[in-house]
């Protein structure tokens, strides 16, 4: 791959692959020439059937600002369609990142505000630095929330938690995003990345026919319902059975091992 304006792609482990906005003099915000980088390193990534996990994380001290604020209100005059076109583009290929059907985890190494909090919203898991603030203030920008913040927060925190972070437009710390849910851990800032780097790479080494396939069945809140759940699961869980990954790790349980999975 060329270089990337913006954006790092790294692979730290076997199976991992680590994404990192790279624009820390601008706090990670979400320049034009980054977006473009995003999409170029997604489709990579997507492509890639050795990847079995993918972290994101920012360099410097914050994870992401957000979109450029200048990018944002750069056109005054352009037509709301003209508008609406540009932001769905930019929504899409930024939530592009939901297209991997392996594990996603955003490293939240320090803010995460609007459109960046979205970012790590969209991921399956967020662990967050102490210290770290998170938020979505677009209402005290005086604009609406986007890039399916209005889906990805409830489904995160639930209706009542959403509603306050949105209407509000306040930021949270790390206990608060903890208790509420938006992250599932806080980890001291020192060796912060090497620590979700280590859950990444406990990641890669499940069987990951299996892997995806729960991804998938977890995909948007899950199921509809029980009877749909079941139904997956009744597809899914024999398609699991039916690998050589299966009898591997049967036998490593009764070897007392780790084992190790080929994805077939």
């Amino acid at each position: 791959m060329a270089q990337l304006s913006h954006l790092r792609l790294d692979r730290p482990f076997p199976g991992v692959a680590l994404l990192t906005l790279d624009n820390p003099d601008q706090r990670n915000a979400m320049s034009a020439a980054m977006t473009g980088a995003w999409v170029e390193a997604i489709d990579e990534l997507a492509a890639d059937r050795s990847v079995r996990a993918v972290v994101v994380t920012g360099s410097g001290s914050a994870f992401c600002s957000g979109g450029d604020t200048a990018w944002i209100a750069g056109e005054p005059d352009a037509s709301v369609d003209e508008l609406r076109t540009r932001m769905l583009a930019f929504y899409r290929s930024w939530l592009s990142i939901r297209r991997l059907e392996v594990p996603t985890i955003a490293a939240l190494n320090g803010p995460a505000v609007g459109a960046g909090l979205c970012l790590a919203l969209a991921c399956d898991l967020r662990y967050a630095a102490a210290g770290a603030r998170l938020g979505v203030p677009f209402v005290r920008l005086g604009m609406h929330p986007g890039m399916a913040g209005t889906h990805l927060l409830p489904e995160v925190v639930g209706p009542a938690h959403a509603r306050d972070l949105m209407l509000t437009g306040r930021m949270v710390e790390t206990d608060e995003a903890l208790r509420m849910g938006l992250v599932s851990a806080v980890h001291e800032p020192e060796g912060f990345l090497e620590e979700v780097l280590a859950t990444a790479r406990s990641i890669a080494e499940t069987a990951p026919i299996a892997s995806r396939l729960t991804k998938l069945a977890l995909a948007d809140g899950g199921h509809a319902d029980l009877e749909a759940a079941l139904q997956w699961e009744a597809m899914a869980q024999p398609i699991t059975l039916a690998t050589e990954d299966l009898q591997e790790g049967i036998r490593a349980k009764d070897e007392r091992r780790r084992p190790v999975f080929q994805g077939r």
